[in-house]
């Protein structure tokens, strides 16, 4: 299992030491969450933090705009560092064109949706996807309770991808820990994101172990 911790939990008076733990460990990715106060009710942090955590971050930045308008800012998030760069389906008009100016700027590709936005609105664009992230919470806070039917959605989700004979990764985002996690792997989920079970837990290395592990 690909295991990409989220930035939005870690200890932001001490981010580097919280960065390196997340170097040292056996996490894949590092989930950073951008958030405007507009697409959702709140606002996390923006382009100059990204960057100084990529120059401390040894692992690949999974960048995850939760902001209308993502398309304006490929380029940006790009000179950040961002290896993966994630935007919601609600938050676009011509969805297929910001996934291939995503692709041009040499970016992996990545689309979100929300809880309540069915799978089949990516039946059109499945095979330019190199990933899509399926919120198990509504976006916008940390540490919110999972949504038992994104189990439904991943393999849904995972039977689109199968019909489509394409690689395209599933990650989960919002409410994943330890005891929801082996459920998630078993319906199809390929990469979770783990934000209050890492970095509230008193070992966050060995929950990140035992994520991978599945």
């Amino acid at each position: 299992m690909i295991v990409s911790p989220s930035l939005l939990s870690a200890d932001f008076a001490n981010l580097a030491r919280d960065v390196e733990m997340l170097n040292e460990s056996d996490a894949d990715w590092l989930h950073c969450d951008v958030m405007d106060g507009v697409f959702v009710p709140n606002i996390s942090f923006g382009f100059p933090v990204i960057e100084a955590v990529a120059k401390t971050a040894s692992i690949p930045l999974d960048v995850h705009l939760m902001i209308v308008n993502p398309q304006n800012y490929v380029g940006q998030v790009r000179d950040c560092g961002a290896a993966i760069m994630n935007v919601h389906q609600e938050a676009c008009v011509h969805l297929h064109r910001t996934v291939q100016a995503i692709k041009a700027a040499g970016m992996k590709a990545a689309v979100t949706l929300n809880p309540a936005t069915p799978i089949v609105m990516l039946e059109d664009i499945i095979g330019d996807l190199d990933m899509v992230l399926l919120m198990s919470v509504n976006p916008g806070f940390g540490g919110q309770k999972f949504i038992p039917r994104t189990l439904h959605k991943i393999r849904e989700l995972r039977e689109m991808i199968d019909a489509a004979g394409t690689d395209t990764l599933i990650e989960v985002d919002g409410g994943v820990n330890v005891n929801n996690a082996p459920l998630l792997a078993e319906a199809g989920a390929d990469v979770l994101v783990a934000g209050s079970a890492v970095f509230s837990a008193p070992d966050p290395k060995a929950i990140i172990r035992s994520l991978a592990a599945l």
